[in-house]
């Protein structure tokens, strides 16, 4: 379980951020947790990106290896 503050990379789409809420989605009758990630944005633009999704869909990452892959 990923918790507040810590990074995790997106399965799919590969985004890279820190967690910053838990929420739950309802889906065929069952409330499925989700995490809320602020996503890096590599671009240069002062804009704060958020991604949420099911929590089974992010995994831990470690803060050193993002500052190695996204310098």
């Amino acid at each position: 379980m990923l918790n507040i503050g810590d990074y995790a990379l997106h399965k799919t789409t590969g985004n890279i951020g820190q967690v910053v809420a838990y929420g739950y989605e309802m889906l065929d009758g069952a409330y499925l947790p989700t995490i809320k990630v602020e996503v890096r944005n590599n671009t240069g633009i002062k804009q704060r990106t958020f991604v949420e999704d099911l929590s089974n869909t992010w995994v831990p990452v470690e803060k050193d290896s993002i500052s190695r892959n996204c310098a």
